[in-house]
């Protein structure tokens, strides 16, 4: 029997905020703040506004960093009543340089970053202050980062959240050098693809993860794992719909590609938006689209209004 789900009107986004150095052309620096589940979660209150509760959930320290990242929340309206202090830890920090192309690469410096003590003792934030939310949107990085023996009890949470009409989504986003082996990230992604109520995976990072050898053979093994609805992320060849109702039409399309830096992200939060509000499966991909079509015409994680 399927779980009746109630309406959405708060949502929790789960995950590591991090300080962002962004190389530029000329030599400059800029400093900002972001993470996957963050850019979601401003892109979705940005759509939002005050109609919906967007909420982020992280742990940040006492430095003036991680006040510089509650600034960035409270800067965006996001509500901040589900943070974590940690008296001993810093946030994470990574450093993004860009091609002529767009392609972003990395470099982190994360391993002892406040956000990997998320649900530990101890702790103020527990999962029954998660329990209040009508809708979880978490991904691949947040699992990536908590400790298997917090995994698990997450995992158990969302099986009763789901349970009690709650609605979990979920983007695997895999970052290889986050997990301890691929073995055991195949294997937490599975089950979280599960669990999902709404799966947001993007192509590339289902073959990195998995193997598959092409888009069916990554949609047949997602159907596999019991995934029903959401879409399949395909960059500039638009979403495809994993329930295989409907197909994207009204798609955007984007000359020159400024920076792809979250281009996964705001497609999440344009898709989570449409559907929150009530919106068809096809308005939900368009919707998603067209937000990432736009912020990658621009540098930068979050882009001005």
């Amino acid at each position: 029997m399927t779980t009746q789900k109630r309406p959405i009107s708060s949502v929790c986004c789960i995950g590591e905020v991090m300080i962002e150095l962004v190389n530029g052309k000329d030599g400059d620096i800029a400093l900002g703040v972001a993470g996957d589940t963050y850019n979601t979660a401003v892109y979705m209150k940005r759509l939002l506004q005050d109609k919906t509760k967007i909420s982020y959930c992280t742990a940040l320290g006492t430095d003036p960093y991680s006040a510089r990242i509650t600034e960035a929340l409270e800067h965006y309206k996001l509500d901040t009543s589900c943070i974590e202090i940690r008296d001993n830890k810093i946030p994470g920090l990574y450093a993004v340089d860009t091609d002529d192309h767009g392609e972003r690469s990395f470099t982190y410096w994360r391993s002892d970053a406040a956000a990997r003590t998320l649900f530990q003792a101890p702790n103020q934030i527990s999962f029954d202050t998660l329990a209040q939310f009508d809708l979880i949107y978490l991904s691949g990085i947040t699992m990536a980062i908590l400790s298997p023996q917090v995994r698990k009890a997450l995992i158990k949470f969302i099986e009763g959240f789901r349970a009690n009409g709650g609605t979990f989504a979920y983007d695997s986003n895999y970052r290889h050098r986050l997990w301890e082996d691929q073995a055991t990230a195949q294997e937490v992604n599975a089950q979280m693809w599960a669990l999902s109520d709404i799966a947001l995976p993007s192509i590339d990072d289902e073959m990195d993860l998995f193997g598959d050898p092409d888009e069916q053979a990554a949609v047949t093994r997602l159907h596999g794992f019991g995934v029903s609805y959401g879409a399949l992320k395909r960059g500039a060849e638009g979403p495809f719909d994993l329930a295989g109702t409907s197909v994207a039409k009204n798609l955007n399309r984007v000359e020159k590609v400024i920076d792809s830096t979250a281009a996964g992200d705001s497609f999440n939060a344009g898709y989570l938006t449409a559907y929150v509000q009530g919106q068809s499966t096809q308005v939900q991909m368009e919707t998603g689209h067209n937000l990432a079509a736009k912020v990658i015409t621009h540098r930068g994680a979050i882009i001005s209004e």
